[in-house]
């Protein structure tokens, strides 16, 4: 009796007392990376209001947001809190694959489906099948800018400056270099050009970037350190290309980077100049909510719940976990703003990638890149 109650119990929470579906969510709302998780968040709530405006099987979503300070540790308690005493359906998060990475295996023991929205790094689905993404992978970005590097800008020489810090820094300069280099270009500057998260002064490591002589520069990293190298890299002279990953794609960099942020490019998700419709009428509501132009965390944050709610129109029972993991990782051709989305048997998001150039006046759409 005492295993029946509890089961019911379980059933019963996870719809809260208004007769939602809880689906909660972890990112960093404040520290380092805290335009991210802002963004993100800011994607899912206006997509939610579309989505509950409507309804799933006369449910409405009910989102619980934790704050993981954009730190491992934080991730998995939030993610842990999120399970045991708010008794969620499933979890949204995070941005940061080091922080995911600690998420995902406190859900997988839970058998919680887990969407992350942008940690691309490739480990992240490999812990288990529950899982999953809705962006594409570092495999994929680092070849698209390995490409660019070598096909768009000419580039033979290329230098890497790698946050040791990040799982997403080290796996993103790990494919860009051998993609480099198996198109024919050059790593140049030795493997000691690495700094860690939170890190202020660069000009040492930018002035030996320098003396190596690169045709361009590749810092897989997060805007919050990439802004004052761009600065301080014009300081000390270096005028050539730098290149980056979605990492970089925060209203915040231009503001660190000021002038620096000329001549640089990045993969990235989503281009907020894209002529598509559905991308325009997105980034016009964003604007008319949040007063500012979104970038791509905001764009992948609106792609992740509208999949959630995709794939729980789809099961029979809207409180079914693994039915709802099952929905999740069958999810084929859903049109999102950040494109059409389709999950591989991995787990990953089959989708193309866009680079964007900075220029002082803002980001804008170089070309598109399919897989």
């Amino acid at each position: 009796m005492i295993k029946i109650f509890v089961c019911f119990f379980l059933s019963i929470s996870i719809f809260a007392e208004e007769g939602t579906l809880k689906i909660g969510a972890v990112f960093p709302m404040t520290g380092p990376i805290a335009t991210f998780g802002q963004e993100s968040v800011n994607g899912i709530k206006l997509a939610l209001e579309k989505i509950n405006a409507k309804g799933i099987k006369g449910k409405k979503i009910e989102l619980i947001v934790e704050d993981n300070k954009g730190e491992a540790i934080d991730s998995a308690n939030a993610t842990r809190k999120l399970i045991e005493i708010d008794n969620v359906l499933a979890i949204l998060g995070s941005v940061a694959s080091s922080n995911t990475l600690a998420s995902a295996p406190v859900a997988q023991s839970k058998k919680v489906p887990l969407v992350t929205p942008a940690s691309t790094n490739e480990k992240v689905t490999t812990m288990g099948d529950y899982i999953s993404r809705v962006c594409f992978t570092d495999n994929f970005q680092g070849k698209v800018m390995a490409k660019f590097a070598r096909n768009t800008l000419k580039a033979e020489r290329a230098a890497l400056l790698i946050d040791n810090s990040s799982d997403y820094s080290k796996g993103l300069a790990e494919v860009f270099q051998r993609e480099f280099i198996a198109l024919g270009g050059k790593i140049v500057g030795g493997d000691d050009l690495v700094y860690q998260q939170r890190d202020v002064e660069f000009r040492t490591l930018l002035r030996k970037i320098k003396r190596a002589n690169p045709q361009v520069v590749f810092v897989p990293g997060y805007y919050s350190e990439v802004g004052p190298i761009l600065n301080q890299a014009r300081q000390v002279g270096i005028d050539i290309p730098f290149l980056g990953g979605d990492g970089w794609d925060s209203p915040n960099l231009q503001e660190l980077a000021g002038a620096g942020v000329k001549n640089t490019f990045i993969s990235s998700h989503f281009a907020p100049d894209d002529k598509d419709t559905m991308v325009q009428n997105f980034v016009k509501l964003y604007k008319e909510r949040y007063e500012e132009e979104p970038g791509a965390m905001a764009a992948l944050g609106y792609d992740s719940i509208i999949l959630m709610a995709d794939a729980l129109g789809r099961v029979k029972d809207p409180t079914n976990r693994e039915e709802l993991k099952n929905a999740i990782n069958s999810t084929k051709d859903l049109l999102g703003v950040t494109g059409r989305i389709s999950i591989d048997e991995n787990r990953n998001a089959v989708k193309s990638a866009v680079v964007l150039e900075y220029l002082p006046g803002g980001r804008h759409f170089k070309e598109k890149i399919s897989p």
